[in-house]
C-alpha cells in the first residue's frame, strides 16, 4: 500500500519552513532556509520575494527527495505565510519591485494619519472589520502608487506572500479570505472586495486578486514548479491562509469563544467569535474555519524580555538564568510595575507610548525587575482581553498558549494567574504547520470540516493553572497598571519633542 503524506510550506518572515505531515497531524520531516530584512529606512522592513521562492524551491526539494526515498507520495500543498506584505506582479507573472513592505513597515504611518484625520474611524468599522493601522496592505497599496508609481502602474495584481508562492507553484492568482479580512479592502458582511472603501482610498479595483476560501484548490503544480521544487506535476496546491490564523487552527482555537496567545517577539491575544468585534482598540481576522479571530497587538511581548536581558546583562545571562533570578521575586515584584510598551502600539491615538518602571525603589533588585517585565506583559495583555470580552459578552473556560513564550513556566503561571484563566499547551509547537496539515485533511476529505480535523490532529500536552492566591494579588493590581497607562498618555507627545531636541554630546 502506497505512504502518502502532504506537506505544509510556511513562508515565515525569518525563514521558509517546507513538511512532510502524516495523517496523524505529526511532523515527519521538516527542512528549514533562512533569509534576512531590510531596513533602509527607520520604520521600514523589507524582503525580497525571489528569496521567498528560492528557499520554497530549496526546502520543498529536501522534503520531497526525503518522501521519495523513504517510498512517501505527496498528495496536496498546503501553505500559510506572513501576512500583509503587499507583492505587486504584472501581466506576464513578474515582480514590478524587488522589495516588498513587510507586516511591521510602518512607512505608511502618515498615510493612515491622513486617512485618520478625514474619516469617523468608527463609523468605518462596519466597512472593514478593523480600525487603521500601518499594517494594512490598503495603505500599503496607497505607499506604492504615491511613491513608485512605475511599478504599481506596471502590476496587475496584488497578492500576499503565501499567495506569491502559491502563483509561482501553480500560475493561478488568488488570496485567501483570512489575509483579505485583514486588508482594510474587504467587506465584512459579503466577504468580497469592498468597490466603496477601494474607491475612497483611490486604489484600482482591477489589481485585486480573487477571494478564495483557504480549503480551496487553487490549482496544480506546473511542469516548471515541478522541476524546480521535486513536487510531482499535477500536485493540488490549497489556497492555503495567513500565517497567524493558520496557527490558530493549528493549536486548536477554531470555534467561538476560545481564546489564544501567540507569544513570540510580540504578543498577540485572540478570541474566537461568530462576527467581528467592532471597537477601535481591537482588529480583526478571518479564520480559517469560517469564523472571526478578534485580535490585540502587544508590540513588545517576548521583546520586553529580550530588551531586560541585553540592557541588565548585556546578553550575557541566559533567559534560562533570568527567569530563575524572576523566581526569587515575590508574586507583585514588591509593588514594582513595568509598563512594557517599549515600541508603542499598533492601534489607537498614543503609537508612541513609553515603557517605564513604576514603584522603584531602593529595596529592589534585578530579581524584581525581571519579575516586574514579566508581569508588566500580562497586565498589558489582560487589559485586551477584557476589552473583547467586554465587547463579545464572551469570557473564555481557557487560553491555548503558543509561539516561543509558551514554554517558559514561570511566565505561563504568571499569565494565568493575571488573566484567571487556566492555560493550555499545544504537543507539537510548530502550529503553522499543523494549521497546513487540517487544511489538507479537508481538502482531501479526510475530515469533514477545519474543526473536526483540528479534533483529531491537535494534542495539547500540559496546563497551567492560576494560582489563586497570585491571582488574587494580581487583581488588585491590574487597576493600578491601567491608571498608569491613561495618566502617562498626554505625556508621550512632550517625550518626543525632548528626544528630538537632545543636544549632541
Amino acid at each position: 500500500m502506497t505512504r502518502i503524506c502532504t506537506i505544509a510550506l510556511d513562508i515565515g518572515t525569518g525563514s521558509t519552513r517546507a513538511a512532510a505531515m502524516g495523517a496523524d497531524g505529526r511532523i515527519l520531516k521538516v527542512a528549514a532556509r533562512e533569509y534576512e530584512q531590510s531596513v533602509p529606512a527607520h520604520g521600514w522592513s523589507e524582503q525580497r520575494p525571489d528569496d521567498w521562492w528560492a528557499a520554497a524551491v530549496a526546502t520543498l526539494r529536501e522534503v520531497t527527495r526525503w518522501a521519495g526515498d523513504e517510498g512517501i507520495s505527496v498528495s496536496v500543498v498546503a501553505a500559510c505565510g506572513q501576512m500583509h506584505g503587499t507583492v505587486l506582479i504584472d501581466e506576464d507573472g513578474r515582480t514590478t519591485r524587488d522589495w516588498v513592505p513587510l507586516w511591521n513597515d510602518k512607512r505608511t504611518l502618515d498615510h493612515v494619519k491622513r486617512f485618520e484625520a478625514a474619516e469617523n474611524v468608527e463609523r468605518w468599522l462596519e466597512r472593514t472589520a478593523n480600525p487603521p493601522t500601518p499594517a494594512w496592505p490598503a495603505f500599503k497599496m496607497q505607499w506604492l502608487r504615491d511613491n513608485d508609481p512605475a511599478a504599481w502602474d506596471a502590476a496587475t495584481t496584488v497578492l500576499m506572500p503565501k499567495d506569491y508562492i502559491n502563483f509561482r507553484l501553480t500560475g493561478a492568482r488568488s488570496m485567501d479570505w483570512t489575509e483579505a479580512a485583514c486588508s482594510f479592502l474587504m467587506d465584512p458582511a459579503t466577504g468580497d472586495w469592498s468597490g466603496e472603501v477601494i474607491a475612497t482610498l483611490g486604489l484600482d479595483p482591477a489589481k485585486m486578486a480573487p477571494i478564495r476560501l483557504p480549503t480551496d484548490i487553487v490549482g496544480t503544480v506546473t511542469e516548471e514548479a515541478a522541476r524546480q521544487t521535486g513536487l510531482r506535476a499535477d500536485t493540488p496546491v490549497l489556497v492555503g491562509g495567513g500565517d497567524y490564523p493558520v496557527a490558530l487552527l493549528g493549536s486548536g482555537v477554531c470555534r467561538p469563544g476560545l481564546a489564544s496567545e501567540v507569544a513570540g517577539t510580540s504578543s498577540i491575544m485572540t478570541l474566537v467569535s461568530e462576527t467581528p468585534i467592532l471597537d477601535t482598540e481591537i482588529s480583526n481576522v478571518g479564520t480559517p474555519e469560517g469564523n472571526w479571530g478578534a485580535f490585540a497587538l502587544l508590540e513588545a511581548g517576548g521583546d520586553a524580555a529580550r530588551w531586560a536581558r541585553r540592557v541588565f546583562h548585556g546578553n550575557a545571562a541566559s533567559y534560562s538564568e533570568i527567569l530563575d533570578m524572576a523566581a526569587g521575586a515575590a508574586p507583585g515584584s514588591d509593588a514594582l510595575l513595568f509598563l512594557p510598551y517599549l515600541v508603542g502600539e499598533r492601534l489607537g491615538e498614543h503609537r508612541n507610548s513609553r515603557a517605564q518602571f513604576f514603584g522603584l525603589s531602593a529595596g529592589h533588585g534585578l530579581p524584581e525587575m525581571h519579575r516586574a517585565v514579566l508581569e508588566g506583559v500580562g497586565f498589558a495583555v489582560n487589559r485586551h482581553l477584557r476589552v473583547m470580552e467586554r465587547a463579545t459578552g464572551l469570557r473564555p473556560e481557557m487560553l491555548i498558549a503558543s509561539g516561543g513564550g509558551a514554554k517558559a513556566d514561570l511566565w505561563l503561571k504568571i499569565k494565568a494567574s493575571i488573566y484567571d484563566l487556566p492555560i493550555l499547551i499545544p504537543e507539537e509547537p510548530e502550529c503553522g504547520l499543523v494549521g497546513c496539515a487540517i487544511l489538507a485533511a479537508v481538502a482531501t476529505g479526510d475530515a469533514r470540516d477545519p474543526a473536526e480535523a483540528a479534533s483529531r490532529l491537535v494534542r495539547h500536552e500540559r496546563e497551567i493553572s492560576p494560582d489563586p492566591a497570585w491571582a488574587e494579588h494580581y487583581a488588585r493590581m491590574q487597576p493600578l497598571f491601567d491608571a498608569l497607562c491613561a495618566h502617562g498618555q498626554k505625556y508621550y507627545d512632550t517625550l518626543d519633542a525632548l528626544a528630538a531636541s537632545t543636544p549632541e554630546t
